[in-house]
């Protein structure tokens, strides 16, 4: 029985089917984990992170023995699908910037409720850039070609991202830009939290590795991706489109 794990959950006013729609586990793992057992890394961090407590809080015995590979990481999926739905809505509560750095983040761009925290967060003051590929660029047609899906298709998942990123576009502190770079991995930053998307050659962004890194100096691997995304940033060309085909978010 992990009675820290429950008396943390009823301080936060939540219940075990909270925790398991905001981690997307089954409601009977996190029963499991009330009845004493531990569950993996990603998992106590990510529960850790939602109930805003630390890992050594509710699991002790595996917190107080284990030596973390590095300070700055945060977890590592083995697929971007693995990622829990609360990481990616927690990276929307970032206080100063949002970075998205893609080919297309079709999957973030189809999330309504993401979107519209993204937006909510841009009008509170936070600088929200998106960086997508250049639809009629040649590194976007290879990248279709690397996965087997044809260069047709990206083009067209990517100006599909365009069209439901546009509400954004009439949002100040909202920038969207274009770019035409060969990208390694995909980089989703919120202040100091970064997650990286490898790419891995003929292989789906959404089936490759995903790693949750934490900023915490300005030498770290961290800091290497945000650098990276910078470097992207100032060669990408601003998407611009017609102020009637904006739509104000609601």
């Amino acid at each position: 029985m992990n009675q820290n794990l429950r008396a943390a959950l009823a301080d936060a006013r939540l219940h075990a089917v909270d925790v398991a729609a905001r981690l997307a586990v089954d409601p009977k793992t996190v029963d499991r984990w009330l009845n004493g057992r531990v569950p993996y890394p990603r998992h106590r961090w990510a529960v850790a992170d939602l109930l805003q407590v630390s890992e050594a809080d509710l699991w002790p015995e595996v917190a107080g023995h284990s030596r973390p590979i590095s300070s700055e990481i945060r977890a590592v999926y083995q697929h971007r699908h693995e990622v829990p739905q609360a990481v990616w809505r927690g990276f929307v509560s970032a206080t100063e910037d949002i970075g998205i750095l893609t080919y297309s983040g079709l999957f973030l761009a189809e999330d309504t409720a993401i979107m519209r925290s993204i937006a909510q967060r841009a009008r509170a003051g936070v600088k929200v850039r998106v960086l997508l590929g250049d639809p009629d660029s040649p590194e976007v047609a290879a990248r279709g070609i690397d996965e087997n899906i044809g260069p047709d298709v990206m083009a067209a998942r990517i100006r599909n991202a365009l069209a439901l990123y546009q509400p954004l576009c009439g949002i100040q502190g909202v920038e969207i830009r274009l770019h035409s770079t060969v990208l390694y991995n995909s980089i989703y930053q919120a202040d100091r939290h970064v997650l990286v998307n490898t790419h891995a050659y003929g292989i789906p962004a959404a089936q490759a590795p995903v790693t949750h890194l934490l900023a915490d100096d300005d030498q770290g691997a961290a800091a290497i991706y945000l650098s990276s995304f910078e470097r992207v940033w100032t060669s990408a060309k601003p998407y611009v489109i017609k102020p009637e085909a904006i739509n104000k978010p609601r």
